[in-house]
């Protein structure tokens, strides 16, 4: 995808007509960050992955608020190009509610879990049935992330006809949005794929270039861990009656209790700088 895989730093010369010869230093920073994204797939947690988003949002928010910015947004961008950055701006936030849902039934059903186990007393039968609904509660959400990650490929595929559609030549902040939506994108799949799929990775793409992170900031869940896929495995093993320890079984669903807790701040405070994102695009194009 041409807009979106090539170099920010080209993107600044070519796309700069709505700028001075001298960009705003908030553009400057948020090249940095894009920039700072690549290389970083392999080696970025899924948390890490949140909280670099986190930071991209805080700088294009600092950009939407530049009275420069506003006019050339306003201006140069078509009814259709609104229109579809306000849709996929809700399609983002419905991806999110999505794992935010699943993230919470899984640690509502681990507390469950959990109960059972403090009062079994020896007694097994209330901890294998929890057990079974646990297990059947992830096999159903894997089916509802399936389809979200559907419509996150539909997204992809979007993102990447417009970007590469005769429209392409607009204001440099639509191209930014861009790449920060393609980015956002790429690190919701990881997540998902993360809580549904443990060996699942995101296929390489033509826009894989910027859908790197920021800087790494301290997280439960490290890349090379998964805790849903240990939980998984050590609770099938301990209903199936095969060999396994309910103290080791118990390590793992603390440890994905504080890995889930990671994700659900992450989360949530991406999607309040999605949403504030996205008021200030509606106060823009509504002016």
């Amino acid at each position: 995808m041409a807009a979106i895989a090539t170099n920010t730093k080209s993107s600044l010369h070519l796309r700069s007509n709505s700028l001075p010869s001298a960009p705003h230093p908030v553009v400057s920073h948020l090249d940095e960050h894009l920039q700072r994204f690549k290389g970083s797939e392999a080696t970025s947690s899924v948390s890490e992955k949140l909280n670099g988003l986190q930071d991209l949002n805080d700088c294009i928010d600092k950009l939407l608020q530049l009275p420069m910015e506003q006019q050339a947004l306003a201006q140069e961008c078509n009814e259709k190009q609104v229109d579809d950055l306000l849709e996929r701006s809700l399609r983002l936030l419905d991806i999110c509610s999505t794992a935010k849902d699943c993230l919470l039934q899984s640690k509502e059903s681990m507390h469950e879990l959990q109960s059972v186990i403090r009062r079994r007393r020896g007694n097994e039968t209330g901890f294998i049935v929890e057990g079974v609904k646990y297990l059947a509660l992830r096999k159903k959400m894997k089916k509802s992330i399936h389809k979200t990650l559907g419509n996150l490929k539909a997204m992809k595929n979007e993102l990447i006809a417009s970007s590469s559609s005769k429209d392409n030549n607009t204001s440099l902040m639509l191209g930014f949005l861009k790449d920060a939506e393609a980015v956002t994108l790429n690190s919701l799949e990881h997540l998902l794929l993360f809580v549904s799929d443990p060996k699942g990775h995101p296929k390489n793409s033509r826009w894989s270039a910027i859908s790197k992170l920021v800087q790494p900031k301290r997280a439960v869940c490290e890349s090379n861990t998964n805790e849903f896929e240990k939980v998984d495995a050590a609770l099938k093993s301990l209903t199936s009656h095969k060999s396994s320890s309910i103290e080791s079984f118990q390590s793992h669903m603390e440890n994905l209790e504080m890995c889930i807790q990671d994700l659900e701040i992450g989360i949530e405070n991406l999607s309040r700088k999605l949403i504030r994102n996205r008021v200030s695009l509606l106060n823009i194009f509504n002016h």
